[in-house]
């Protein structure tokens, strides 16, 4: 899910270097002073085609997208200012500037979030990943844990948040790089695990599948709602769950593929057998014990979440999209409450009646709920919203189009918008990148006569592909921390999976797959 995680692990400002530190801070003290001066030069510029509402709201975009880039201020501060500043300039009234903070896709993120608490607060994500670990397959072989680190987090990043998966996945990645260097040193080896290739490789695999497996489901990661907020805020077009779902699996198996094959090319093992890899895992798996009432409690409550939201694809396909059954069930189970009746059953199931122990408590569900995210992803699609209903949208994507030529092809429009999103996530948020990329990409492909869900869809898969710097995403930074990765490494792979990615991946999965499933 989102990778600004509240748990206590570490952040990315804790994790950057000092050369990142500095960098910060001269973007942020860049972005405060030229970011307003940019804003008042749209205000006072003169441009035909714009409403005098449509004029001043690009003039607070300016200022907002600056601040989203060079964040001299929290970013869900600066999701508050712009419509803040929209009702201050009138803009638009009150009402309208934040309705978009009530909007259903809030909740069915919301809903997410207090799902992935009770399953990190309870050890259920530990015991998937330990689950899978411990698999027969698996082993001592060197190359089978590279696979099950990776799947690991895939699967559990496509639920929880990404930098949870990593935190959690991380000290396991490291007990394994121990057993090596241990197994090394009985032999007479020595090794130095900041220099050796199978260290780099394992600790850049629990990093880049905590960010591909977010692109499994709408809830995975943030850019994914974001895109589906936009797309029915913008153009009244709804994507159901389980249809992102199918596009996201096949977009994560094919990323997982790429990395997969990169890194293990890039950085293989000298060894064919990892002594006292299997012994260590048994041993996590020994120290969960047995499923606790709260883990069977928290599986009922995610497995009830995942039936609502899959169901409506399942009927569709059984009954026909027409059934009155189907309509039925999405006038009654939509995806935002399909998300907030597994929640509240966290809050119904006991654990002990004796002591009115439920399966979470609300502390623990304040703290899980990303409140900031919330406020970012609200305010993303309160501007989005403004954008369309000024016409500022449709003024925008005539000036891309018309840059673009007059006439590009799909291809090359969805192709120039993944480009746009991959490199301005790899600088800042992949949710701020999205939020500024999403309503120009969806005006322009409405402005050239294109449905706009495959565009959306790539921008959505492009922002999490964030590879190439310890900046770009939380789990980037977390494995960058152990010193185990040389930073023109990171770079390096990730300038290949990024692209080879998109060009093989997302390009494909938005022109083509999308279209058959809309």
């Amino acid at each position: 899910m989102d990778d600004t995680s509240k748990e206590k692990t570490p952040t990315v400002e804790e994790e950057k270097t000092p050369q990142d530190s500095s960098f910060d801070r001269k973007r942020r003290i860049i972005g405060a002073i030229f970011g307003p001066i940019c804003a008042l030069l749209v205000w006072f510029t003169p441009i035909s085609g714009l409403t005098p509402e449509a004029h001043k709201l690009l003039a607070i975009m300016t200022l907002v997208a600056m601040w989203w880039i060079t964040e001299p201020i929290p970013i869900p501060v600066t999701s508050l200012l712009g419509p803040t500043l929209c009702v201050v300039l009138d803009v638009v009234k009150m009402k309208e500037a934040f309705a978009a903070f009530a909007n259903p896709m809030i909740f069915l993120f919301m809903g997410g979030f207090i799902i992935a608490k009770a399953m990190m607060v309870n050890g259920v994500d530990k015991r998937i990943a330990y689950g899978i670990m411990s698999m027969k397959w698996v082993g001592d072989n060197p190359k089978r844990i590279f696979l099950a680190i990776g799947l690991a987090c895939a699967l559990c990043s496509g639920w929880i948040s990404n930098t949870a998966t990593a935190a959690m996945m991380f000290p396991i990645a490291l007990g394994l790089l121990e057993a090596i260097r241990e197994m090394m040193a009985a032999n007479g080896k020595t090794v130095n695990l900041s220099s050796y290739k199978y260290a780099t490789g394992l600790m850049l695999m629990t990093a880049y599948a905590c960010s591909i497996g977010g692109v499994l489901t709408p809830i995975g990661t943030p850019p994914n709602i974001i895109m589906l907020g936009f797309l029915s805020e913008m153009s009244n077009i709804h994507v159901s769950f389980f249809q992102w779902m199918v596009w996201g699996f096949v977009a994560m198996v094919f990323y997982f593929i790429i990395a997969y094959v990169v890194l293990s090319r890039m950085f293989p093992a000298d060894v064919k057998h990892i002594e006292g890899a299997r012994q260590f895992i048994e041993t996590k798996v020994m120290e969960l014990g047995t499923w606790t009432r709260a883990q069977k409690n928290t599986m009922i409550a995610f497995g009830t979440a995942v039936v609502l939201w899959v169901a409506p694809g399942v009927m569709s396909i059984t009954l026909g999209t027409e059934s009155e059954a189907l309509n039925t069930y999405n006038r009654l189970f939509p995806e935002a409450i399909a998300a907030m009746v597994g929640a509240l059953l966290l809050f119904f199931l006991p654990v002990d009646l004796k002591h009115h122990k439920m399966t979470l408590d609300w502390k623990d569900a304040v703290a899980g709920v990303e409140w900031g995210t919330l406020l970012l992803f609200g305010g993303g699609l309160a501007m989005g919203g403004m954008m369309y209903t000024t016409g500022l949208s449709e003024w925008i994507g005539n000036q891309i189009i018309a840059l673009m030529g007059g006439e590009p092809s799909e291809l090359m429009l969805v192709a120039v918008f993944c480009v746009m999103a991959l490199l301005l996530s790899e600088l800042t948020s992949h949710t701020a990148a999205t939020n500024m990329i999403g309503p120009l990409a969806i005006g322009a492909a409405v402005s050239a006569g294109f449905s706009p869900v495959p565009v959306a869809v790539g921008v959505a898969l492009s922002a999490s592909l964030g590879f190439m710097l310890p900046v770009s995403t939380p789990p980037n930074a977390i494995v960058y921390a152990s010193g185990y990765i040389p930073i023109t490494k990171m770079i390096k792979t990730g300038v290949y999976i990024d692209f080879i990615g998109i060009a093989i991946v997302t390009i494909p999965v938005a022109l083509y797959l999308v279209k058959l499933i809309v």
